[in-house]
């Protein structure tokens, strides 16, 4: 990814972003939450959580709430700016900085966007005409 800036929230790895959505989607969780949504009873142990989630309270992407026994962790970063974030550094990189040869190539892709999404697009786009975008 891009190089960081000081100050600037580091880039979260694949694994991070795992866990940042299932924060995302339930709000403050336990260590033992977040293993279960991601691993259930299969793949990395309940360690690998831990470890990881610490990893990402030292780099700011989470914080941690210790008051109690078991830890409650919260995401750090917001979902809306971190999705900015990667969309336009991935338009800058593959798209020469084009978000509408993104949108197009995205949109003329396999699988192709369903109804619902296109219905979305098309409110967004006549959203965007009517405030003069």
């Amino acid at each position: 990814m891009s190089p960081r800036r000081a100050g600037e929230t580091p880039w979260p790895t694949a694994a991070e972003l795992d866990i940042l959505r299932v924060l995302w989607e339930r709000g403050p969780t336990t260590v033992r939450e977040v293993h279960e949504a991601l691993y259930g009873d299969e793949g990395a142990s309940y360690t690998t959580s831990l470890k990881l989630l610490q990893i990402m309270h030292a780099k700011g992407l989470v914080e941690r709430d210790d008051s109690q026994r078991a830890h409650v962790y919260r995401s750090a970063i917001n979902k809306q700016r971190t999705q900015k974030r990667y969309l336009t550094d991935l338009s800058r990189r593959l798209f020469n900085g084009s978000t509408s040869q993104m949108v197009l190539h995205a949109l003329g892709g396999h699988p192709s966007a369903s109804r619902e999404e296109l219905d979305e697009i098309r409110k967004l786009l006549n959203k965007i005409e009517a405030e003069g975008g």
